[in-house]
């Protein structure tokens, strides 16, 4: 099962609201299925205009690895060669750092992924959790792993 246009929805309205009552820089948050399918982004006034790939990027990423993006940075310090081979790879779709986070149903099943940009790493993430939580749904984000 994959996660749906209107969970998505609530999703990046979530995540970009509670970006604004934290007082967040702007933030561009995408949504993306199973599959690495971009389903829903917004982005803020004042995002610059890198900032959906980015949030696209950290999103595929997790997915594309299969790993949280506090275990993509694990790898990539202790095999800096390996991360940057697979960033080649993956044309350039996959950060190292918190904002793309797995999206899972109560049963832990996977349904996609969010990732988040715009502020500091950690408020980017903190962010999409509010944003998944906020559509009924479990963020995965490695820091309770």
């Amino acid at each position: 099962m994959t996660i749906t246009l209107d969970q998505a929805r609530t999703i990046t309205r979530a995540a970009l609201d509670h970006g604004t009552a934290a007082g967040f820089n702007p933030l561009t948050v995408a949504v993306l299925d199973p599959g690495g399918a971009l389903v829903a982004l917004e982005r803020q006034d004042g995002s610059g205009n890198l900032r959906p790939d980015i949030a696209v990027a950290k999103a595929w990423g997790v997915l594309g690895m299969g790993m949280t993006n506090r275990a993509i940075a694990a790898r990539a310090a202790d095999s800096p060669e390996f991360f940057t081979s697979v960033a080649a790879l993956a044309g350039g779709r996959i950060l190292s750092v918190p904002g793309g986070v797995f999206v899972r149903d109560a049963q832990g099943r996977l349904r996609g992924a969010g990732g988040v940009t715009g502020d500091a790493s950690l408020n980017d993430e903190a962010a999409a959790v509010a944003g998944i939580a906020a559509a009924g749904l479990v963020a995965q984000t490695g820091a309770q792993d």
